[in-house]
């Protein structure tokens, strides 16, 4: 027997074990495929295993932020509007033993290098145990924020109190009360555990870069009896049809309307409504559809944003550093996280913010952190500074091109994909929810649920054709590169620094690395390329 034939053999092989990769491996094996999933944590669930610190929250609503089958939510219903880790987590265990899933799933085992065999036209792929596996067909499904990033603040090794980073906090969670605690960071993750210990802390201090301009939640308690209603009415179906047809996947898309089109007093109505009475991301996608391209649209939206938060904030110094006066970037530009009693949070006297910018961390000590305000002592650190998002998953494996290169070394000179699920010189090699694709700018599982769809649709016409290899173009990469920078660069998002575009990361190319082009030109895109004799793919058939 040769070697290959020591190694075992599966014909496609999922890497991840959350939305991506649940979403894809029920399609496929429903075709024959023989299918595997290697999970390098304890449990399911993708991020939302990792997303265990306090008050991690999804900011989609229901019934969006599940899988789209009917057989999956007809018997299952989320508690609130906006779910939290734990909700989740008993969402993907009624997920496995629905689909039966662990009997594909491997978990603690981690994927460290993979390299393509022409001859046999398969990946041989290599675990951190040792472990080997052939597959046809090789699928990355890690998501976005799968490396974690923490910044090179002197000192840190010091501090003998102890340290927690939110993209690893301990699975079995943390006693916070009543401790001295400083928080470095308020992305989503630093908005949400500020709110949910700032009430435990007996001190906590924020060490803010940017503010973040949240939106309020309007989180809920749902009534089962009315979900229940809602699924038998067709109100679900409904409304997971609707995100096949939006910007972002949501259920709600831009106005065919310009802002300056309303008189001042319907525009502050309109502002209203989004923003205060239906909460989420409504104002920042359901608004005036000039917003995120036109400044002064821009600066209306904005204009408002600050005075609704203004009343939720006493302190005049707090009110300047969370809602300045001069807005830091073109609103909207960064991902506004949802929050619901952040501002009441942060106004209470026993919460402080420091502004890095104006107050620099010089060293962490033994007991504390020094700025030149000097040094205050705590008993915690959090590091919520999230993560190498977007490339920083796929770019951290050993996964080599056929022309010996890894996929960093595909990206030195800056991030090209092939509409953001494959790239030339991986052959048989696909991802999902990862760079150049709607993923930031999308609800996530809009975005693995029309990837998965469309993969399903590509595997049967690779079964139905005998085919054994399948590569991106050239070609199709640099038109997708091109229209990705002409979306990008239409719009305001450049104005922004931050991790959308990789600028959160120091030294880091910025460049564009979330479609900007919309979910529907997207999924239209897809289609297109396997297309006329697979216009977008060199294809090898058996």
């Amino acid at each position: 027997m040769d070697e290959m034939g020591k190694v075992e053999h599966v014909d496609i092989l999922l890497v991840g074990a959350g939305f991506g990769s649940f979403t894809l491996l029920n399609r496929v094996r429903r075709l024959g495929y023989s299918v595997k999933i290697y999970e390098k944590g304890a449990a399911s669930g993708g991020i939302w295993y990792w997303n265990c610190y306090p008050g991690a929250r999804v900011d989609s609503d229901t019934p969006i932020y599940q899988m789209f089958d009917k057989e999956i939510w007809e018997d299952f219903t989320f508690k609130e509007r906006y779910a939290g880790g734990p909700e989740l987590r008993r969402y993907f265990d009624h997920l496995e033993k629905k689909w039966n899933l662990n009997e594909h799933i491997t978990y603690n085992k981690h994927v460290d290098s993979a390299v393509f065999d022409e001859t046999s036209k398969m990946w041989l792929v290599e675990c951190s145990d040792g472990s080997e596996i052939y597959c046809k067909w090789f699928i990355p499904c890690i998501g976005f924020a799968s490396r974690r990033y923490t910044p090179p603040i002197q000192g840190l090794g010091n501090f003998k109190g102890d340290i927690y980073h939110s993209a690893v906090w301990p699975q079995h969670g943390v006693n916070l009360k009543g401790k001295r605690i400083a928080q470095i960071g308020t992305g989503a993750s630093g908005i949400q555990i500020a709110q949910e210990i700032g009430d435990k802390a007996k001190q906590l201090t924020i060490f803010q870069r940017t503010p973040n301009m949240c939106l309020p939640m309007n989180q809920r308690q749902l009534d089962p009896k009315e979900e229940e209603e809602k699924k038998k009415n067709g109100t679900y179906e409904r409304e997971i049809e609707k995100t096949r047809h939006t910007f972002a996947g949501f259920t709600y898309d831009f106005l065919e309307k310009n802002t300056f089109d309303d008189s001042p007093e319907e525009r502050e109505a309109f502002y209203h409504k989004l923003m205060v009475e239906e909460g989420g991301f409504k104002f920042w996608l359901n608004t005036y559809k000039d917003m995120l391209f036109d400044e002064k649209a821009n600066q209306e939206a904005y204009n408002f944003w600050r005075k609704t938060v203004l009343k939720r904030i006493t302190d005049p110094e707090k009110q300047r550093l969370l809602a300045p006066e001069q807005a830091p970037h073109p609103w909207g530009t960064k991902r506004p996280s949802l929050e619901q009693h952040f501002y009441e949070t942060i106004d209470k006297p026993h919460v402080k913010i420091i502004d890095v910018n104006e107050h620099p961390v010089q060293e962490v000590t033994e007991k504390g952190i020094k700025t030149d305000l000097g040094e205050v002592e705590y008993d915690v650190i959090i590091l919520a500074t999230g993560f190498d998002s977007v490339t920083g998953s796929l770019a951290q494996l050993n996964i080599q091109g056929i022309n010996g290169g890894t996929i960093a070394d595909h990206w030195k000179n800056g991030t090209r994909t092939s509409m953001g699920i494959a790239m030339p010189e991986f052959p048989n090699m696909f991802f999902l929810y990862g760079p150049q694709a709607p993923t930031a700018f999308s609800n996530g599982p809009s975005c693995t649920q029309f990837q998965a769809e469309f993969l399903e649709k590509f595997f049967k016409q690779i079964q139905d054709e005998k085919i054994v290899r399948a590569e991106a173009t050239q070609e199709y990469e640099d038109d997708w590169c091109k229209r990705m920078h002409e979306k990008w660069d239409a719009s305001l998002f450049p104005r922004a620094k931050s991790w959308y575009q990789g600028s959160n990361i120091p030294g880091r190319k910025v460049e564009p690395l979330n479609w900007a082009g919309g979910m529907v030109e997207y999924v239209s895109s897809l289609d297109k390329s396997i297309s006329n004799d697979y216009e977008g793919w060199k294809i090898t058939r058996a």
